[in-house]
């Protein structure tokens, strides 16, 4: 095999393994990441292969997973955990080449392009002596594709898992990816997916077999990329570890199961989604002044809104209620105007080192009634120690063992971030 060699290296149900290290005797039970239990709308973010054959699915609300397999097991997450072992396997990664490049959390390329000769292995005996490494030295199983470029190698790490090589070159791409959906093409979306079926493309092959000029018509400067990935021309470089690129924000979203129809199943979803961001910030020591969030409705009809703070932040409860208090000025949800998808972003990112002007913020307007003889900045400092020693308890304790406190406020529809109910 000539040209590149990619891997793709992908941790298989990668929130649910990391909290199986601590405790293997969850393998062999249905297990999943998610909120609290006792909070009926709490959202699954993760699952282990025997909830997955349960048909128990991410996004999945704690009553409805427990329907589909009444004897799953609910723990909380630990992101700061997540993110070490993520280093680990990175680090691995980073013995055999220095272009690693981390796709997300539990997801890296890596190029590999003269590493068999230079190890006398064959690409299969290299990838599989990374997944053997990932799992005996971290405890986690990971699958790993393949290829020529990252586009194939990323569909090879999704063509078969748990814990599987698959090799996808030149000499069998055609056979190996043309017959499938053109759903599963990386980057096609459901609108284009719906857009091709009506001009008869139902498959990969399909889609590589048109010409050109017509997926651009059809679909724009994106459906002309489509094109050149289920053709293998990506040229796309492998970025070296050291030469990641800048954080410039933090955001996660969502897309669920089923339509959110009230502002209490709208909080569950924004909570998970806060807590994933809020963690990241503090992991990579940043804080962010511009919030952001993205509803977007069945019909597709999308509503964006953005405030800038009077100071950069990262504590988990000020991002919360602000983003509430954004959902709640600019959309009534309802039966009637419900939410398929929900976006939170955290930007114009600085260090949490960096001096700020002193200004009351939301949450200083809770936090530091009891404190103003002391200055407006006595809450948020407070806070910030508050939240560093909660990130450490959680991840010792689980989720459920300390409470943030966050005091109630009807008007902007926040309710106390671990309250019983």
């Amino acid at each position: 095999m000539a040209g590149r060699l990619i891997f793709h290296c992908d941790g298989n149900n990668f929130f649910a393994s990391c909290e199986c290290i601590e405790h293997p005797e969850w393998r062999d039970v249905p297990m999943a990441v998610a909120g609290d239990p006792k909070d009926r709308c709490g959202i699954v973010v993760a699952k282990n292969e025997l909830a997955k054959k349960a048909g128990v699915k991410t996004t999945d609300t704690i009553w409805k997973a427990r329907q589909k397999c009444p004897n799953i097991l609910f723990v909380p997450p630990h992101h700061d955990e997540y993110a070490r072992v993520s280093r680990r396997m990175n680090a691995i990664f980073r013995e055999y080449t220095d272009f690693v490049e981390p796709a997300s959390i539990d997801e890296s390329y890596l190029d590999m392009t003269g590493a068999p000769g230079f190890y006398g292995l064959s690409p299969r005996e290299l990838a599989d002596l990374l997944r053997r490494r990932v799992r005996e030295e971290i405890g986690i199983t990971i699958s790993v594709g393949v290829s020529f470029c990252k586009v194939f190698a990323k569909m090879g790490s999704d063509y078969r898992k748990p814990d599987a090589t698959t090799l996808i070159f030149r000499e069998n791409y055609q056979e190996m990816l043309y017959p499938l959906p053109v759903a599963t093409m990386l980057y096609a979306g459901r609108a284009s997916v719906q857009t091709m079926a009506r001009h008869g493309i139902r498959t990969i092959g399909e889609l590589a077999a048109r010409p050109r000029a017509d997926l651009r018509r059809m679909l724009g400067k994106s459906g002309e990329q489509l094109w050149l990935y289920a053709n293998g021309l990506d040229d796309s470089p492998v970025r070296r570890y050291e030469d990641r690129q800048e954080v410039k924000s933090v955001s996660r979203g969502m897309t669920f199961r089923r339509d959110l129809v009230n502002m209490e199943e709208v909080r569950c979803g924004v909570s998970v989604l806060v807590d994933e961001i809020a963690a990241t910030l503090r992991q990579s020591g940043l804080k962010g002044s511009v919030i952001s969030v993205t509803l977007k409705a069945p019909t597709l009809h999308t509503l964006s809104h953005q405030v800038t703070l009077p100071h950069p932040t990262y504590l988990q409860q000020e991002i919360r209620t602000v983003t509430m208090q954004l959902i709640t000025d600019h959309w009534s949800v309802s039966a009637k105007s419900p939410v398929r998808s929900i976006t939170v972003g955290v930007s114009h990112l600085s260090g949490e080192n960096e001096a700020y002007t002193e200004q009351l913020s939301l949450f200083d307007l809770c936090t530091s009634v009891g404190n103003a003889e002391k200055g407006p900045t006595v809450g948020l400092e407070k806070q910030e120690k508050v939240e560093a020693a909660v990130a450490k308890l959680r991840q010792r304790l689980g989720n459920d063992a300390v409470s943030l406190g966050c005091y109630d406020n009807d008007e902007i529809g926040v309710r106390q971030y671990g309250k019983k109910r």
